[in-house]
């Protein structure tokens, strides 16, 4: 379990492309200090298992479906990537529960610059849209942040923003010089693409409220939102 804090702006040392996964080498001094075989690490919100750590590098292996689901793909020797250790039981919650398992991929469609923060807005996949509230809690590449603003097709304007028409659902958030300075979040362009994780109590309040009281039938739910992570046995593995 994660919090969406970043602790360190790491670097993609390797990529050794597999017939059905891959295998990163990722540089982060801090992350890697204590890091053994099994741990794990986020990268850019996914969790992922260290194989190997030496000389302030890790190896971590992503599996197809990994792949499939998230940017990790797209990653190159010398991409940077946020980097995350899981959180300690009793240690602070800064951001909000992140579980390193992306749901989908989003694209940066504006980034429109303030005197003292950015103001970046996201295309939704639309079976993530309906977990997005204004003022709640979503991962963006690994970052913690909070829902600005919130946008669905055709509208103008939209609730806590004064934005125009903008294909599809969107979201807004506001990154302050914190994070533009210590996370990948304050170099993508409009056009990049981003990994999301919605906040998982939605997801299961979604499924007790369709399950119904015990004893009665279940409702069917909406199409659940698929997920993507990697850890250990191949188990699904800077707030602003």
């Amino acid at each position: 379990m994660f919090t969406g804090i970043v602790e360190e702006l790491g670097e993609v040392v390797a990529v050794d492309r597999l017939p059905d996964a891959a295998r990163l080498t990722v540089r982060g001094p801090r992350v890697t200090a204590a890091a053994s075989h099994g741990d794990s690490i986020a990268v850019n919100g996914v969790c992922l298992t260290v194989t190997d750590s030496s000389d302030k590098t890790f190896t971590a292996d992503v599996m197809a479906e990994t792949l499939r689901r998230t940017g990790l793909g797209a990653l190159s020797p010398g991409s940077p990537v946020n980097l995350e250790r899981p959180v300690e039981l009793g240690g602070r919650l800064g951001g909000h529960l992140v579980q390193g398992h992306a749901d989908g991929t989003g694209e940066i469609l504006s980034r429109t610059p303030g005197e003292h923060w950015d103001v970046v807005r996201i295309a939704t996949p639309p079976d993530l849209a309906r977990y997005i509230v204004l003022k709640g809690s979503i991962t963006v590449d690994g970052v913690s942040l909070t829902v600005s603003a919130l946008g669905t097709t055709g509208s103008t304007g939209a609730t806590g923003s004064a934005g125009g028409e903008t294909p599809g659902p969107w979201f807004e958030v506001s990154l302050i010089p914190t994070t533009l300075e210590m996370t990948t979040l304050g170099r993508l362009q409009p056009g990049s693409q981003v990994n999301l994780e919605v906040d998982v109590i939605a997801k299961y309040v979604e499924s007790l409220l369709a399950s119904g009281p015990p004893g009665r039938p279940a409702t069917s739910p909406p199409p659940a939102a698929g997920t993507a992570s990697q850890a250990r046995n191949e188990q699904p593995g800077a707030r602003s």
